[in-house]
């Protein structure tokens, strides 16, 4: 065993004196530079998560503004609309105030109504309340003006009635009026709090408009003069425009009255109109710990390296003082997810244009039901991945090299399979031709249950094996497009279901050149009377659906040469409660 070096009592009373109060002081120092060196990369891994987390919540925004952007424009053209406008009676205008209604309560839009050439409402989804809309003058809103005008118009304002505040779509109709969606968006902004952080949506002038905290609604993010605070509030309604609500700290954190700080800001790049959104994230526990944590562990190494450095000086007196090097690794940051989600309606007269815009507005509303199931399936690698990486660092202070390579490699596997699932989701999103394309069966089969594998994962699913060289004619997106449509009905029907059961079934008849691909479920079944119009246009039996779905993919299958039908509206599947379920046939053709 080693003995304690022993210091003569003369050489520490006249030499060590300094030397230990520089040890400390070093130490100190060096405290204070790690500290700092960790919180500025606690602060990048902060923004870096944030900024995709930041991403997410735009995408969600954006993906409903496009999914009701479409809705003014199909109903610009309505024969119904038409007829109410040309004043053809009670009774046009009775069918038109109708069909409003039941088209709000199956998109969810909080209002929708129908103008005429002077802005007075001549029908409303509300026509039944007390606080119709029919009869009252609109022709004050821009939104309405700007529709008459150019023929398509966008306002964020409060309601005159409701003084709720939503988004006004209008769309000018062929009598020289406009048909008006009003969008509200309490659900997301709830969604934006139970996420956690403080998330806002700023118009071109910096004033908040969405928010997930509601007494920040009209505030100023920025300095407004005189002109600028007075066109905001007469065009949005607002009583007043509030100062900015949160104080700006000279290390570029933001300190927010009433709640724990400091907050780190992440922007995004501006959207539609210039809308542009904002999210606030708590810094103390992912910044303040960690640096102090650092700080801490490398004063204090600091100051035993130092004195055991004193003590071989004292001992020896021949070696000179060797100043420690702290060598800080720089993560390489995760690449920013860029996707757009922009969509741009244009008003064409072709039908085959308006058909094509509405398969990409349902393939988007799909993306939205979806992304919850990709973000399920990512979640738990990335979470494996910081692990692996906190691990890592732990090994490598200890010099475990080979630890920190089973490390990496298990990070390695766990990104790939981030990458193939969100390559899948970006795939599916992508706009497609038809142009006399070919895919592989068994392609389709596996991207429609990769992006609904969270789902699947919650029923007794039986999928077959398919040959890879079984090709059908038809892009591997929009079949696939169809299948994952077929699917999800399914998996509604089946929620809360004791038995969910899910069978694909696929019957090659290459003497007739085709595939028949037939989706089974032991669900309720499909009610007489809505299966008799299944595939007619906003026929659906479910509140959230717009009763688009199978219309297009029925449109789609008739493009390649192909079909979609309902086998049985009731009976696909023996279940433990009896009889139940629907069954629909795809009919593909065999490339040639």
């Amino acid at each position: 065993m080693m003995r304690a070096p022993r210091i003569e009592t003369g050489m520490i009373r006249t030499n060590s004196l300094l030397p230990v109060l520089g040890c400390l002081v070093l130490a100190l120092l060096v405290g204070l530079g790690a500290g700092y060196l960790a919180r500025e990369r606690a602060l990048d891994a902060l923004l870096v998560s944030g900024e995709a987390d930041a991403r997410i919540r735009q995408a969600l925004i954006e993906s409903e503004v496009a999914r009701y952007r479409l809705l003014p424009l199909a109903l610009a053209d309505d024969r119904d609309v038409i007829a109410a406008e040309r004043g053809e009676g009670d009774a046009a205008v009775a069918v038109l105030n109708g069909k409003l209604k039941e088209l709000a309560q199956t998109t969810g839009a909080s209002a929708i109504y129908v103008v005429n050439r002077d802005g007075r409402a001549i029908a409303a989804s509300n026509w039944d309340k007390p606080y119709s809309f029919v009869g009252s003058n609109y022709s004050f809103r821009r939104y309405i003006r700007e529709a008459q005008n150019s023929g398509a118009g966008r306002q964020f304002a409060l309601g005159t009635v409701s003084r709720k505040p939503g988004l006004y779509l209008a769309q000018r109709t062929r009598g020289g009026g406009a048909v008006v969606v009003k969008l509200e968006f309490d659900w997301i902004e709830d969604q934006w709090r139970q996420a956690g952080g403080i998330t806002f949506v700023t118009n071109p002038m910096g004033v908040i408009f969405v928010t997930s905290r509601p007494a920040w609604r009209f505030a100023a993010t920025r300095k407004l003069d005189a002109q600028e605070r007075a066109q905001t509030q007469r065009d949005s309604g607002a009583n007043a425009i509030h100062p900015r609500p949160w104080v700006e700290r000279r290390d570029g954190l933001l300190e927010v009255p009433g709640r724990e700080g400091p907050f780190v800001r992440i922007d995004t790049p501006g959207g539609n109109e210039g809308w542009q959104l904002f999210l606030l994230l708590p810094a103390k526990g992912a910044v303040a710990g960690q640096a102090r944590l650092v700080g801490v562990t490398a004063g204090v190494g600091a100051l035993v390296a130092s004195l055991f450095v004193l003590w071989l000086l004292l001992r020896s007196r021949r070696r000179r003082a060797r100043t420690l090097e702290l060598e800080s690794a720089v993560v390489a940051r995760t690449a920013q997810l860029r996707e757009e989600m922009e969509q741009r309606a244009q008003v064409e007269s072709r039908a085959a244009q308006l058909r094509e815009e509405l398969r990409l507005a349902n393939r988007l509303a799909t993306l939205g039901q979806v992304s919850a199931s990709v973000a399920h399936e990512t979640a738990q690698p990335v979470s494996a991945i910081r692990n692996y990486a906190s691990n890592a660092k732990v090994f490598l202070e200890r010099g475990d090299s080979e630890q920190v390579a089973e490390n990496l490699g298990a990070i390695d596997r766990l990104a790939e399979r981030i990458g193939v699932v969100t390559a899948q989701l970006r795939g599916f999103a992508r706009k497609k031709t038809v142009g006399g394309t070919q895919c592989a069966l068994a392609e389709v089969l596996e991207g429609a249950e990769l992006l609904l594998r969270d789902r699947l994962d919650h029923v007794d699913a039986v999928i077959p094996d398919l040959p890879a060289d079984l090709m059908v004619t038809g892009d591997k997106v929009r079949v696939e497009q169809i299948l994952v449509n077929l699917l999800q009905n399914a998996l509604d029907a089946l929620g809360g279901h004791a038995y969910p059961r899910i069978v694909i079934e696929v019957e090659v008849d290459r003497p007739r050149g085709q595939v028949a691909v037939v989706v089974r479920d032991n669900g309720p079944g499909i009610a007489e009377e809505v299966a008799e119009k299944l595939f007619t246009p906003f026929a659906t039996s479910r509140e959230e659906g717009l009763g688009l779905g199978l219309v297009i993919a029925q449109d789609i299958a008739a493009e390649f040469g192909g079909s979609l039908r309902c086998l049985m509206a009731r009976g696909a599947l023996p279940s433990a409660q009896g009889q139940g379920g629907a069954a629909f046939e795809l009919i593909l053709r065999i490339a040639r």
